[in-house]
């Protein structure tokens, strides 16, 4: 009587029946594989989701320099268009999905953009506080004016000198406004030192 023939198959030349305990171990193998491969489609396309909507904060003339695709910059234009938080949020999965059709050499180019954006954001930001500190230590200190026009020597210095004199005058409280303790409020020339000197340190 011949033996019933047991199931299985064959990987790399090597019988495996069925229900053995090497069966088991290559379906659970490939179980977690798929898994795996699930989680990684899953955390790449929440990537590059994020990567769409940060695309909608990029200014005009370092997108146009990304040269995406017609259906791309429609799709971005289209969601900053839309208000309805659903329908942004639909909207946002066709971004994402238009996204992952990139190649890996258009997604760094994206990236590069951003990342470019965001360096000279914090570097315009930097000025900004640099101007700030100026102009309070320019109206606090009579040594700051000598120190800026050793920095900056092409500066009007009568101009400046006068706006000081304006922004000093202008900080000083009413005898009214001591006794109530309130804080002075600033004055036009307050305003225009920032400005002065914003300018000449982007000039410089």
């Amino acid at each position: 009587m011949s033996r019933k023939p047991k199931k299985g198959y064959f990987v790399r030349g090597q019988f495996v029946a069925e229900g053995s305990e090497l069966d088991l171990q290559l379906k659970a193998e490939q179980k977690h594989f798929q898994e795996s491969s699930k989680t990684e489609l899953k955390r790449e396309s929440t990537e590059l989701q994020k990567l769409g909507e940060d695309l909608l904060t990029l200014r005009a003339g370092l997108r146009e320099g990304l040269q995406l695709s017609e259906k791309l910059v429609d799709a971005l234009d289209e969601a900053n268009r839309i208000t309805n938080f659903e329908g942004r949020r639909r909207q946002m999965q066709f971004v994402g999905k238009l996204m992952r059709q990139l190649d890996e050499e258009q997604l760094a180019a994206v990236r590069a953009a951003l990342e470019e954006q965001r360096k000279g954001s914090a570097s315009e930001s930097l000025a900004l506080h640099e101007a700030e500190r100026w102009r309070d230590d320019l109206i606090a200190r009579d040594e700051a004016l000598q120190e800026w026009l050793d920095r900056h020597p092409g500066t009007d210095s009568q101009q400046l000198r006068a706006l000081i004199r304006q922004a000093r005058k202008d900080r000083q409280p009413s005898q009214d406004e001591v006794s109530r303790g309130e804080v002075p409020r600033h004055g036009r020339a307050y305003r225009e030192i920032f400005q002065f000197v914003r300018e000449q340190l982007q000039h410089d």
